[in-house]
This record gives structure tokens, C-alpha cells and sequence, in this order.
């Protein structure tokens, strides 16, 4: 027997389709989305977090306001009575307290504060504390 002629027997290679790179691929593509989703989650918690300390902080300075300065706490009632009334009840009272504030509002020279407001202003006080 010739070497030749074993080597005739010898069939050449056979190409083996090769899926690892799309394999590879793939899987990287869904652990992005899978780590997006998280951070997503993650972000949106925080951002809902964010939201109810930042209703904490408005409540602790409504509750803190000074009415010595009637114009002064006119203005920060109106615009944190407007952050902290989600619910019907606070928005009803605020909508009764706005009116009363705008005495105090746009002059040069305001009295001092009446009863009637301070009740007002309590009460929407203690509402907002209920509801958070």
C-alpha cells in the first residue's frame, strides 16, 4: 500500500455553522436590558422617596411659619398649602384660607393676623398631617 493512496481517504474539513457569537451577543443584550429595567426600579423608588421627604420638609416649615411678619407668611402659606393639598378635604380648606391671605398679600403696610385666618390655617394644618 502507497501512502498516496491512504491519504485519498482522508475527506477534507467540514464547516461547522458557529452560533457563540449571536449567542454572546444575545445574552449580552439581555442582561442590558434586564440591569436597565433594575436601575430603572431602582431610580423610580428613589424619585418617589424624593417626593414624600420633600412633602415632609414643606409640612415641617408650614407647621414652622412665623406670624410675626403676616406678609411674609402669607406668601409661604399660599405656596405650601398648594404643594400639600393632594386630597379634597385640604384642598377645600386651603381654597377657603387663600382668600383670607390676600389681605396680607399686596400692600405695603398689613395688620396683623386675625383669628378667623389662624383657625383656618390650623385646621389645614391638621389636615395635611392626617394625610401624610
Amino acid at each position: 500500500m502507497n501512502k498516496t493512496d491512504e491519504l485519498r481517504d482522508i475527506k477534507p474539513l467540514l464547516e461547522i455553522p458557529d452560533m457563540s457569537y449571536y449567542l454572546y451577543i444575545g445574552f449580552l443584550i439581555f442582561i442590558g436590558l434586564i440591569l436597565l429595567g433594575v436601575i430603572f426600579f431602582l431610580a423610580r423608588k428613589f424619585w418617589l422617596n424624593r417626593k414624600k421627604d420633600m412633602r415632609k420638609l414643606y409640612f415641617k416649615k408650614l407647621k414652622e411659619v412665623n406670624w410675626e411678619s403676616p406678609k411674609e407668611s402669607a406668601y409661604a402659606v399660599t405656596y405650601l398649602g398648594r404643594e400639600l393639598s393632594l386630597d379634597d378635604r385640604s384642598k377645600d380648606i386651603y381654597r377657603e384660607l387663600v382668600p383670607m391671605l390676600e389681605s396680607y398679600k399686596y400692600r405695603k403696610e398689613v395688620p396683623k393676623v386675625d383669628s378667623e385666618t389662624l383657625k383656618q390655617y390650623n385646621l389645614l394644618v391638621h389636615v395635611i398631617d392626617e394625610s401624610i
